[in-house]
């Protein structure tokens, strides 16, 4: 990672000292001293007693003594719901401004998640050092460095609450506070951005496209892939290379990208990089900062503090539901090839908050992460285990052999004859017969799960599959009011979710 910003010893200090410059520990906790001096004043910091956790000899310790973990809802309930009132100095000092509206992938109400401008100013420093990473990328297409960027965005007309605040999509939130220097850069230009109907903005997009030379699209991979196959309709052209040649970039996160990939590689005359980056509501979190690397690099040292907690049954139940006392671990302590559950502090007033995301590092090192799923999206109906990492693997496998494109699914279990099962719901306009799709998918988690590959023999007695055009899946994101930007179709449907799908199925009359 391009390091912009690090506070560095020098190297015959470092090395007298024994200590590494940028040792991972240290970092971590250079941020939380930084974020507990910052808000020590605040009703949070003088409740959980700040200044005494910065005056003890491990504050990271003291800090995990004081402070209770959180989720949304306690968090908000307790704290943030007056911030919406206007008070100020609640859990970060001054006045919150913006509120990036999250409703997650299981619930319908929206959740309010601030944005202070210190968050705002750390993501413009983390989107500037996943560029200039991209400078010792060995394959990297020059021509389309100094070129346009596409974000395909949430409103930038935001909505506002009577204590002066605004509220929207992050992305919205971003475009709207994007430094003065990228205004030349950016696209779809501010008129568009404004659009709060998503399918006015992609038409707007589309009949612009000829206009713009871009080099990079940045979004999440269904409504990018979307657009890019409007473009192509409209201009009756092959590729989307047909339009801007100079594309060379797709910069995603949100979700993991390996089922859409067939599918975007059929819009593309030539190769194209691929960045991912780990940009959440409560913050920007990591980015793949090497051409060849495995996963994405945390980004240790500028204002976020993350413990790790392991993803197992001593931490979470059956429902994904964190215990009141997790055991949390700090960035040295955790292990490769492990399951964790990530907390984050902010600053942005988010303390010991679970995001929701689960993450096995592939790097310790390097602090090197891929995303697995979510705490509440999993299947283990009958102790298959099976993640969302691996559903997207067997998605992009089954893609790449069959040829075909899968750009959303979903997953469900339930009883079935006395045993259980597993239905799929898969997006796909590719003429293919559903038995063979729920046969690949099947052989597939066999060999990537070998908890599921038992249970497929015993409990787990059948795995289903429905096959329907992508346009479902949209149509029922449009119902659901998520159309578009940074919402996702879940991958496993639960709960109130898994109601509204087949009441929507039952309306189309695909139930």
């Amino acid at each position: 990672m391009a390091r912009i910003i690090d506070l560095k010893l020098p190297k015959a200090l470092a090395a007298a000292l024994r200590i590494p410059q940028n040792d991972p520990r240290r970092q971590q906790l250079r941020v939380l001293k930084k974020l507990l001096r910052k808000a020590r004043f605040t009703e949070f910091g003088q409740q959980y007693r700040f200044d005494d956790i910065l005056h003890s000899k491990l504050p990271d310790r003291q800090f995990q003594a004081n402070v209770p973990v959180h989720d949304y809802n306690s968090i908000y309930e307790q704290w943030w719901k007056k911030t919406l009132e206007g008070v100020p100095d609640v859990t970060w000092p001054g006045k919150i401004k913006y509120y990036a509206l999250s409703s997650g992938t299981s619930d319908a109400a929206s959740k309010y998640i601030p944005v202070t401008k210190e968050m705002l100013r750390s993501n413009r420093v983390n989107y500037l050092r996943q560029w200039l990473s991209l400078m010792s990328y060995e394959h990297l297409p020059r021509n389309s460095v100094t070129k346009g960027f596409l974000m395909m965005s949430g409103a930038t007309d935001l909505q506002k609450g009577a204590a002066g605040w605004y509220a929207g999509d992050l992305s919205g939130i971003l475009a709207k506070n994007k430094p003065f220097w990228f205004q030349t850069f950016y696209k779809p230009g501010g008129r568009i951005a404004k659009i709060k109907d998503w399918n006015e903005k992609l038409h707007e997009i589309v009949e612009h496209a000829k206009e713009w030379d871009i080099g990079y699209i940045v979004g999440v991979p269904a409504w990018c892939q979307m657009c890019m196959e409007m473009i192509v309709e409209h201009y009756k052209v092959k590729t989307i290379h047909d339009i801007w040649p100079n594309l060379g970039f797709f910069v995603h996160g949100g979700v993991a990208f390996e089922p859409y990939k067939k599918g975007f590689e059929k819009l593309l005359a030539k190769p194209i990089v691929y960045i991912e980056n780990y940009l959440s509501s409560e913050g920007f979190i990591g980015f793949k900062a090497r051409e060849h690397a495995q996963g994405m690099q945390l980004i240790l040292d500028n204002n976020i503090f993350m413990e790790f907690v392991p993803f197992d049954e001593n931490n979470f139940d059956a429902d994904g539901k964190m215990v009141e006392n997790p055991k949390a671990y700090m960035i040295h302590e955790v292990e490769e090839g492990r399951e964790y559950a990530l907390l984050m502090s902010t600053n942005a007033g988010a303390w010991r908050y679970l995001i929701g995301d689960t993450l096995r590092f592939v790097n310790k090192e390097k602090a090197e992460v891929v995303i697995t799923g979510r705490t509440k999206h999993f299947l283990s109906l009958v102790g298959e285990h099976l993640s969302v990492e691996n559903m997207n693997r067997a998605i992009q496998l089954v893609s790449e052999e069959l040829n075909i494109s899968i750009p959303e699914y979903g997953v469900v279990g339930f009883p079935y004859e006395g045993l259980f099962a597993h239905k799929w719901y898969v997006a796909c306009n590719d003429d293919v017969p559903e038995e063979l799709l729920a046969q690949k998918i099947d052989g597939y988690l066999c060999q990537l799960n070998d908890d599921y590959a038992v249970e497929r023999g015993s409990a787990l007695k059948a795995v289903l599959l429905q096959r329907l055009p992508e346009e479902a899946f949209l149509k029922f994101m449009e119902k659901e009011g998520k159309l578009g930007s940074q919402h996702k179709f879940p991958r496993v449907l639960k709960g109130k979710m898994l109601q509204e799908w087949n009441q929507f199925l039952a309306e189309i009359g695909k139930k």
